[in-house]
């Protein structure tokens, strides 16, 4: 039976209960027409935490749901958020695939978090699978849809594009002290170190300052990929020991570390030739007041400069105001004491809000998001070249047939 479009509200089903899951029910008080309807997590706990979390917050009626598949074949649901584990999302892919042949009504779409997969080939499968099943998809790149990014590219392709030419210069570099869970410093579950975790949001920011906003992002061919890893800090004896004892045994660095520091430039061309650089930079070793994006594009008499922690807003605290740590003032937070900055509104700023605004939009609709499983592709294929270039110790020219079925060094197991 077919859906009358616009559906409201969307309604839409969790796959995961942990951080990101947590902040995307944030940034979902600032979208309309959408209902949070179900949670699936492998944890009854963490799932019915979530399931009571979003109806506290006045998201639901939302109940949890005991496996994907369920959740998928329910006409409960409108379209699924997949927000799991790295190494969850391709076999929840193929659990919704399954289930959507029991269903009544269609499912209206399917989002799923960066990185979109760990290899190539695992991407490539991931829309394959979307797409067979006759779904719209989006990619859920938050920091494509920060609002200082938004406002800062409209201003430059508006302005200072048709007065002197197309900018072609990208800076991006994303840091902080480390990831929150153990799955993360592991590259066989992760699929990576960094360089996967983090260079995936720095290369798509990138690519998408660089794109003509009234052209698709495969206007830019990507020609070749220059990439470096680096253990910096946490292969350190006395910095492994610490890792493990907040991260658990299965956690040694000293044994199998996954890189903590990457580096990344990336050469394309635009359509009539000319030439663009990405420069990326990102580290899991970065003390500082927290999580720091720092965003530039430079064009030919115009630049665009932003920074997370450059904030309107500061707190000081004196060494008399002490309490427990945490992540009130910003994430990733380093510091109690002293002269911080804070973000004052994380899914707003880091882009999470306009990113599910926009995904329930095009879903309950019927439109294009403009992050799709194509963009999660081209990106794990920029990727594994930055990857195969730092183990091969030279630059990788793209198209590059070797990527296809390439995993990163850190992944291999055995």
């Amino acid at each position: 039976m077919a859906r009358t479009l616009p559906v409201d509200p969307l309604r839409i089903g969790l796959l995961g209960s942990g951080f990101i899951a947590n902040f995307h029910l944030q940034a979902l008080l600032g979208v309309r027409h959408v209902q949070v309807a179900g949670v699936y997590s492998p944890t009854p706990a963490r799932r019915d935490a979530l399931v009571a979390k979003a109806n506290a917050m006045g998201l639901g009626p939302c109940r949890a749901f005991d496996s994907v598949e369920a959740l998928a074949a329910s006409d409960e649901i409108d379209a699924i958020w997949i927000l799991g584990p790295n190494f969850t999302r391709l076999e929840q892919m193929r659990a919704i695939h399954r289930a959507v042949a029991q269903r009544s009504t269609p499912l209206l779409g399917v989002a799923c978090e960066k990185p979109l997969a760990r290899t190539l080939a695992e991407g490539r499968e991931m829309l394959r699978l979307a797409e067979d099943a006759g779904l719209n998809h989006g990619y859920l790149e938050n920091q494509v849809f920060s609002t200082a990014i938004q406002r800062g590219k409209d201003i430059i392709w508006r302005r200072g594009v048709p007065a002197t030419g197309r900018p072609y210069l990208a800076r991006a570099a994303e840091e902080h002290s480390g990831p929150h869970a153990p799955w993360f410093w592991r590259g066989d579950l992760q699929g990576g170190g960094v360089l996967l975790d983090m260079m995936c949001h720095s290369v798509e920011v990138a690519r998408y300052l660089l794109t003509d906003p009234s052209k698709d992002r495969t206007s830019l061919r990507v020609r070749s990929a220059n990439g470096t890893v680096a253990n910096l800090k946490w292969a350190q004896p006395k910095f492994a020991k610490r890792l493990q004892e907040r991260m658990g045994a299965d956690i040694d660095y000293t044994r199998r570390p996954a890189e903590d520091f990457a580096r990344g430039v990336v050469t394309l061309e635009d359509e009539a030739g000319n030439p663009l650089i990405i420069e990326t930079t990102t580290s899991w070793s970065y003390v500082g007041p927290g999580l720091r994006i720092q965003v530039e594009l430079l064009g030919p008499e115009y630049a665009l400069e932003f920074s997370s922690l450059n904030t309107p807003l500061k707190i000081f605290l004196s060494r008399e105001v002490t309490g427990a740590q945490g992540e009130d003032l910003v994430e990733k937070q380093n510091s109690e004491q002293g002269l911080m900055p804070v973000v004052e509104d994380e899914p707003g700023i880091y882009g999470y809000t306009l990113e599910d605004r926009h995904m329930v939009e095009c879903f309950r609709t019927g439109q294009r998001p403009i992050e799709t499983f194509h963009d999660g592709v081209a990106v794990l294929e920029i990727l594994m070249a930055l990857y195969r270039s730092a183990e091969l110790g030279r630059t990788v020219e793209l198209p590059d047939p070797a990527l296809e079925d390439y995993v990163p060094p850190v992944a291999r197991v055995g």
